[in-house]
């Protein structure tokens, strides 16, 4: 089964393609919770639930009647057809994890179909959950936002640094770059330690360092330090425009 959580045209406003024209499917479920980035919403049941900024497309025990399923092509293309978009606009996938859909055949088609149309497919990706690009050559025209948990996630290392699905990601995909959430707390040496871990699994690969925040006032405490630290690493820094500008994380 497929959940979605939202659909919106927007702008992207994070990593490599920020400020371009977006349809945005954001997908339902994950493989983790990052409850560590201490972002908590109330959900429809009154619950109160801890987890990354868009918690409401993690977690299904409490977010679930927000949640449509979908089981059709059809259903997908209505969702396009009924945006008036520029021809080839990109499309973005996200969530919660959309790669928890990598093997379904109907989210396969979506993806054919996509293509087909001239799109350009970014996945959001966590970069824990792998592809199989000779199965479905598909993946290979698609374009991966490895946004891989660091330590702030509070998820075990062995869960978000999954070291052979990274090299498959970024040396499969048409284009692949690395996206990292930061907060000001956890810049010192361990980062930079963690940071080189991964980024030698895919050295020629691009890097965006975004700060944390699920709302503007959180995003504007870490920029600055965030930028400090771009410019002393040579990484790029990423802004969280869609939140600078609407403060929130949905439908934007």
């Amino acid at each position: 089964m497929i959940y979605l959580v939202e659909h919106f045209y927007s702008i992207q406003g994070e990593g490599k393609y920020v400020g371009t024209p977006s349809l945005f499917f954001r997908f339902g479920g994950c493989n983790m919770k990052c409850e560590g980035f201490g972002c908590t919403e109330r959900a429809p049941d009154g619950v109160e639930v801890l987890g990354c900024d868009t918690v409401y497309a993690v977690n299904k025990e409490h977010f679930a009647s927000t949640w449509k399923q979908i089981n059709t092509l059809q259903e997908f293309l209505d969702i396009v057809d009924s945006y008036e978009l520029p021809k080839g606009v990109d499309v973005v996938l996200t969530g919660g994890e959309p790669l928890i859909y990598a093997n379904d055949t109907l989210f396969v088609e979506f993806l054919e179909a996509l293509v087909k149309e001239g799109h350009r497919i970014t996945f959001e990706t966590n970069g824990s959950l792998n592809v199989d690009f000779e199965k479905y050559s598909v993946y290979k025209e698609c374009v991966f936002a490895l946004s891989v948990k660091l330590s702030n996630s509070a998820e075990s290392l062995s869960k978000r640094v999954r070291p052979e699905i990274i090299q498959n990601l970024a040396s499969n995909a048409y284009d692949a770059f690395f996206k990292f959430s930061i907060d000001a707390a956890s810049i010192n040496k361990d980062l930079e330690e963690e940071l080189h871990k991964i980024l030698s699994l895919a050295p020629y690969t691009k890097v965006y360092c975004m700060p944390v925040g699920g709302e503007k006032k959180e995003v504007e405490l870490n920029t600055e330090p965030l930028i400090e630290f771009c410019k002393a690493k040579g990484y790029n820094f990423s802004d969280r425009l869609h939140i600078r500008i609407w403060d929130s994380n949905k439908g934007v």
